[in-house]
């Protein structure tokens, strides 16, 4: 069904390409998985021709969200749910141009918009500017971004006034369970970032992470799992152990950085 309604997309001038990523494209996909489809055009179809369209298909869409992307949420009268994201090509080979080739590390997340294009499967490619710009981007994981991306991550897990650990204790001293939750998930976007940068990968998105560094990144610091269920299982109970938590995946993530050649005095 989903194919389907691609064929209809392709149809439209405006289509320059489409492409599916995500665990559909990876082989990785579950029952609860839905489709992450990416239309690349020269300009916006109109909300009530994608409306329509969805009619066919669909049992329910909400199109032109802006929330994220610039997207159509629909589910497909199969039941599977699809994103269906609107981008220009431009756009993105202009921001991965800043990440990939001049190596412009961001706070958590940095390379996950190269791994979605690089990972993505291309559906239908009418100028052939896709693949062209998969295979500009296709390549090995350049050393600068990678000392760039630990360099900058590294000092916000701990080291530095505004550095995550320290603000997730000042939020749990003053019993600010909103910041301690919004903290702690920074701390854990820098601390993946790091480790995918650290085994020379690109950042895959949010989800199923710790599955996928224990499947793929060779270097992990030491009792990586057991470390980080152990801060999410005291974070709201035992002030003390959040403490310790956060001083023993810094110290192991320090300790496996230093093993490898960076320099972790800064942010000890």
């Amino acid at each position: 069904m989903i194919y389907k309604l691609l064929d209809r997309f392709s149809s439209f001038p405006c289509v320059d390409a489409i492409a599916i990523a995500g665990s559909r494209a990876s082989g990785s996909a579950d029952e609860k998985s839905d489709y992450d489809v990416y239309i690349y055009t020269t300009e916006i179809l109109p909300e009530e021709e994608r409306s329509a369209l969805y009619s066919e298909f669909c049992s329910y869409n909400e199109t032109g969200n802006k929330y994220f992307e610039y997207e159509d949420n629909i589910i497909l009268n199969n039941g599977i749910p699809a994103d269906i994201i609107f981008r220009r090509l431009d756009d993105l080979c202009a921001l991965l141009e800043r990440i990939v080739m001049q190596h412009k590390a961001r706070n958590g997340y940095t390379t996950c918009f190269w791994h979605n294009l690089v990972t993505s499967q291309i559906y239908f490619d009418r100028s052939g500017n896709l693949k062209a710009a998969k295979k500009r981007f296709d390549i090995p994981y350049p050393e600068e971004l990678r000392e760039n991306i630990i360099k900058q991550n590294s000092a916000l897990l701990s080291g530095k006034i505004p550095s995550y650990d320290r603000q997730i204790m000042k939020a749990i001293s003053r019993g600010d369970t909103v910041s301690i939750n919004h903290r702690t998930a920074e701390f854990l976007e820098s601390y993946f970032d790091i480790i995918f940068a650290l085994n020379r990968k690109t950042h895959p998105g949010e989800k199923k992470l710790i599955g996928i560094c224990k499947k793929e990144c060779a270097l992990l610091p030491a009792d990586f799992e057991e470390n980080l269920n152990s801060l999410l299982s005291h974070l709201f109970s035992d002030s003390e152990k959040v403490k310790q938590d956060l001083e023993i995946i810094v110290r192991e993530m320090n300790k496996i950085l230093s093993e490898n050649g960076f320099d972790t005095e800064s942010v000890e």
